[in-house]
């Protein structure tokens, strides 16, 4: 696998685990809270596999 592909990767599952924050927020803060901080995760591993 590519450098490029594993980081458009890491972002589509951040915008999976954001599409379930939005989903859960009325219903379950804390999961989405929980699914939020994996985003977060997420988006930053993306970003250092993107600059690494």
């Amino acid at each position: 696998m590519s450098k490029e592909t594993i980081g458009i990767i890491l972002l589509a599952v951040a915008g999976f685990l954001i599409g379930g924050v939005y989903s859960l927020w009325k219903t379950a803060k804390f999961m989405a809270t929980v699914l939020g901080i994996g985003a977060l995760l997420a988006i930053g591993g993306a970003v250092a596999w993107f600059m690494g």
